[in-house]
């Protein structure tokens, strides 16, 4: 099945990401027309001008065929499909993340906005287990799609043996894990690719078997277990960010 030439991205803050990031085609944009005196929009009408994006005002109605999502914010812009990046170039830096077995686009574009926060600039996704970067994706993660490196080229056991073979170490997030973040802020370590697993299926035995680190978070509720993306957060603030 040939991939589509473009989609539909919606949302204010994805098509702001969009626009500054410039790494897709803009082929035009569509706005509702009954908030043209939205400060938002009309602030992102005035940058779609400045790149000689072609504006269409029109109904509310017309925004929503377009995005089939309530979520639209009157905002949706017909682009060019997400690029992915080659995972070879990507071992040359300091941080990666994996995902691994996280089947539910909202806990990716969750982690991927929490990726950008923290400094975790690549993310690896398998080519299966993990949905496509869909506009639904890019909306959750507020357009942090745009500005980082994100391959999805192998499966996620593969990932892991040629990282290991470039000198990093794993760290696997896993409920029975062996040492807590606070003892592994205590190592030394130059290069690491932190992998976080999906809450119905966690990481892989494969990945856990050759893992230099099992990680667990420690908790007192009642709850066994964190959302995914709550859980990527804590890991990626522990590690720490790179400086880089």
């Amino acid at each position: 099945m040939s991939k589509p030439r473009w989609e539909y991205i919606y949302g204010i803050n994805p098509a702001f990401e969009v626009v500054r990031s410039g790494r897709r085609e803009l082929y035009g944009a569509f706005l509702n027309k009954k908030a043209m005196d939205h400060p938002r929009l009309k602030k992102l009408n005035t940058l779609l001008q400045r790149k000689n994006v072609p504006v269409e005002w029109v109904e509310k109605g017309r925004v929503f065929d377009l995005a089939q999502s309530k979520e639209h914010q009157g905002v949706v812009l017909k682009t060019s499909p997400y690029v992915y990046a080659s995972f070879e170039p990507l071992l040359e830096r300091e941080r990666l993340l994996l995902l691994d077995n996280i089947e539910d686009p909202h806990n990716v574009g969750a982690v991927i906005r929490c990726a950008d926060v923290f400094g975790y600039n690549t993310v690896l996704l398998p080519l299966k287990g993990t949905p496509e970067v869909y506009p639904s994706i890019v909306k959750v993660s507020a357009g942090a799609t745009e500005h980082l490196d994100i391959a999805k080229e192998t499966s996620a056991n593969n990932y892991v043996k040629k990282t290991i073979e470039h000198g990093y170490k794993i760290v696997a997030l896993d409920m029975k894990g062996t040492t807590t973040f606070h003892a592994l802020r205590l190592e030394k370590i130059d290069k690491v690719m932190l992998v976080i697993g999906g809450e119905a299926t966690a990481v892989g035995q494969f990945i856990l078997n050759h893992a230099d680190y099992t990680v667990r978070i420690h908790q007192h509720g009642k709850i066994n277990s964190l959302n995914a993306s709550v859980a990527a957060g804590i890991a990626m603030f522990m590690l720490g960010t790179q400086d880089t």
